[in-house]
């Protein structure tokens, strides 16, 4: 392997136990740390006018990541 690539695979490691430990952290009991779906929540009721504009870019943003996570 490639230093490289053990560079992208060690920062999504990363990425994912800070993920892990926030999520955690906001489910303790009085908690001020919003969890991932609230989140979800917030943004996907933005709107701008009637374009549901935070659904579109939570829909574009699953988009882009089964793109280049399932795209081979």
């Amino acid at each position: 392997m490639s230093g490289t690539r053990l560079l992208a695979i060690g920062g999504f490691a990363v990425a994912i136990v800070l993920f892990l430990v926030t999520e955690w952290a906001a489910r303790r009991e009085g908690s001020r740390i919003p969890t991932l779906g609230d989140v979800c929540a917030y943004v996907m009721q933005y709107e701008v006018g009637r374009v549901p504009v935070g659904r579109i870019g939570v829909f574009g943003f699953w988009w882009w990541l089964g793109w280049h996570f399932f795209a081979r």
